[in-house]
C-alpha cells in the first residue's frame, strides 16, 4: 500500500478521498486548516497545513509516495 498525501482532507471531495484511501488499507496523511475536521480512520494522521505556505506543505508532504491535492479556491 502507498503512503498517501491528502490536502483538503476535510471538504467535501478530501473527505471522500480519504473515506476510500482508508478503505483501500493505505497510510494516509490528512492535511487541512483545521485537522480536527479530518474524519477519524484506521491508518489516518490528521495534520495542519496551508496550501499558500509553500515551506510547511513540503515539510508535510516529503516522504509520501503519493500527493493529492482536492483544494478548491474561490473567487475573492
Amino acid at each position: 500500500m502507498a503512503k498517501v498525501a491528502l490536502i483538503g482532507a476535510s471538504g467535501a471531495v478530501g473527505s471522500r478521498l480519504l473515506k476510500e484511501l482508508s478503505d483501500r488499507g493505505h497510510t494516509v496523511t490528512g492535511i487541512a486548516r483545521s485537522p480536527e475536521k479530518i474524519a477519524a480512520l484506521p491508518g489516518v494522521t490528521a495534520r495542519k497545513g496551508d496550501v499558500f505556505d509553500w515551506q510547511g506543505l513540503d515539510d508535510l508532504i516529503r516522504g509520501h509516495d503519493v500527493v493529492i491535492s482536492s483544494v478548491h479556491f474561490l473567487d475573492s
